[in-house]
């Protein structure tokens, strides 16, 4: 019977090529790119197993979601460099922060609900209804941002197809649909049954959120001076909705009063 020290085992060693390969079948391409960096900062500071598994998890995440966030954005047409971080309330006081960050926790966008944006040119509303379509990818909601007049051109061009093809359309299934620049033009009879249409199947389905410079008692006229087709819409469009109006001043006449004060000097 032996008395001395046990035989001492060997620590297995780490086959980090073949751990980088299943990281790879699983799908974790950040974590296999940096598995040898993150262990090695893992024996420099002496963490235990499970941090270091956690902080390779945690990287990987924190990618996949910084690409996501890059292709919704793209995908929904979004115009860039418009956030509610970088809207000025103080130029604009009737609108209510506090409002905007409500509207920005996409409460209302989960209800399904909508959100109206009223206001003459240049105010601040395409920034807000970006901001809040923003806010939403951020929240994972899907989210398609449309001019009134490309929307109008592509629901003219599926005027025909079948109602299933017509449900697979973006503007019909995303989450929150964003309509820019309602009531610049009136529309024909024509685009405003189309017009209907959409408004009629996204009601209870999804948000609509929805920048004008025209009151609702405009809207009948705008809407090829059909009374009862607009009734319809606005009946849809209003129930359990969000309505925003800004009255402030211009932003794009307060640039271009900064930019003559500064060629010409008092």
């Amino acid at each position: 019977m032996s008395t001395g020290n046990p035989v001492s085992r060997k620590q297995p060693k780490v086959d980090l090529d073949a751990t980088r390969e299943r990281l790879t079948k699983l799908g974790l391409l950040h974590a296999s790119d940096h598995v040898n960096q993150v262990l090695a900062e893992a024996v420099k500071e002496s963490w235990p197993p499970h941090r270091f598994l956690d902080r390779l998890l945690e990287d990987e995440l924190t990618v996949r979601e910084e690409r996501r966030l890059k292709t919704s954005l793209r995908l929904s047409g979004l115009p860039t460099g418009q956030t509610l971080g970088n809207f000025d309330f103080g130029f604009q006081p009737s609108v209510e922060r506090s409002r905007i960050e409500t509207l920005g926790t996409c409460a209302w966008i989960r209800e399904k609900e909508n959100l109206l944006i009223q206001g003459p040119p240049g105010v601040g509303k395409t920034h807000l209804a970006v901001g809040l379509a923003i806010r939403a990818i951020e929240n994972a909601f899907s989210v398609a941002f449309h001019r009134l007049e490309d929307l109008l051109a592509a629901l003219k061009r599926d005027a025909e197809i079948s109602p299933q093809r017509l449900r697979r359309r973006k503007h019909m299934n995303v989450a929150l649909l964003v309509i820019d620049e309602v009531g610049f033009e009136s529309m024909t009879r024509q685009e405003a049954s189309l017009f209907f249409r959409l408004v009629s199947y996204r009601y209870g389905r999804g948000a609509i959120a929805i920048t004008t410079n025209k009151g609702i008692a405009e809207w009948p006229e705008m809407l090829a001076g059909d009374e009862v087709l607009a009734t319809a819409i606005l009946d849809r469009l209003l129930h359990r909705s969000h309505v925003l109006n800004i009255s402030g001043r211009s932003y794009r006449l307060r640039e271009l009063e900064a930019a003559a004060k500064s060629t010409n000097p008092s």
